[in-house]
């Protein structure tokens, strides 16, 4: 079962934000996280929309979510994003189709 961080990100500090850019990638990729989804500017269906971000990275297990999320790697760079932005993030456990209720 895969479980999914998602994050909704509203952007105020563009080079703040850099540093975190500059290095997440490598970080998330040394957990196995992998990127299904980055969009600047996704379409409004229903609601409000107040962020300038989305993004969707993949884990396989919840161990190498947690690996990654509290690894010092990570907690070194997640201050540049905390600093340069508001962020609204989750943790979203997936479910095969056949175990869907």
């Amino acid at each position: 079962m895969s479980y999914y961080f998602v994050s909704y990100i509203k952007i105020i500090d563009k080079d703040e934000y850099q540093k975190y850019v500059n290095e997440v990638d490598i970080v998330s990729a040394k957990y196995n996280g992998k990127y299904l989804a980055l969009d600047d500017h996704p379409k409004l269906l229903e609601g409000n929309w107040n962020y300038t971000r989305t993004v969707i990275i993949e884990f396989r297990t919840e161990k190498e979510f947690n690996d990654w999320y509290y690894s010092k790697e990570y907690q070194s760079i997640l201050r540049h994003r905390l600093n340069a932005s508001s962020c609204d993030t989750i943790l979203i456990k997936g479910k095969s189709p056949l175990n869907i209720y």
